[in-house]
């Protein structure tokens, strides 16, 4: 199996930011821990971030032709990026939607996403666990 994990905006800035909010690795670890899960999980996973829409986009079309699973995190973009859900939409294999905090509990704002209804699955609120809960789910959903 397959699995893209696609990170948006700030997610580099991981380790620099709220640890409350966002757990204290940085990006490269949160990469690291990513790869071995997917080891353990016997998963071949691919991650990639990016501060740039248009990149986030092209990935995700980019994973359409290979990916047998998705796992997104778009960061700020999750919130109002119709561009962003119109590349997932055309996804046509299991997106996990992860956010490292619960968005659910934040500022207005950010309580609103905008491809929650088309994701097959929500991971909200639990830090970088979050992310190999949902290398676990899409493992599991094969």
């Amino acid at each position: 199996m397959r699995i893209a994990v696609i990170n948006g905006v700030n997610l580099n800035a991981l380790g620099d930011r709220d640890p409350a909010l966002y757990g204290g690795l940085s990006y490269a670890e949160l990469e690291t821990r990513l790869y071995q899960w997917g080891m353990a999980l016997d998963v071949s996973v691919r991650c990639f971030q990016t501060n740039h829409e248009g990149q986030f986009i092209d990935w995700c079309h980019d994973a359409r032709r290979w990916a047998d699973g998705v796992v997104l995190n778009p960061g700020a973009w999750t919130h109002y990026s119709y561009a962003i859900r119109d590349a997932v939409e055309l996804i046509d294999v299991p997106v996990v939607e992860v956010h490292l905090s619960n968005i659910l509990e934040r500022e207005e704002w950010r309580r609103r996403s905008v491809i929650e209804d088309i994701a097959a699955h929500r991971i909200l609120g639990k830090g970088p666990e979050g992310y190999r809960e949902a290398l676990a789910w899409l493992a599991g959903s094969q």
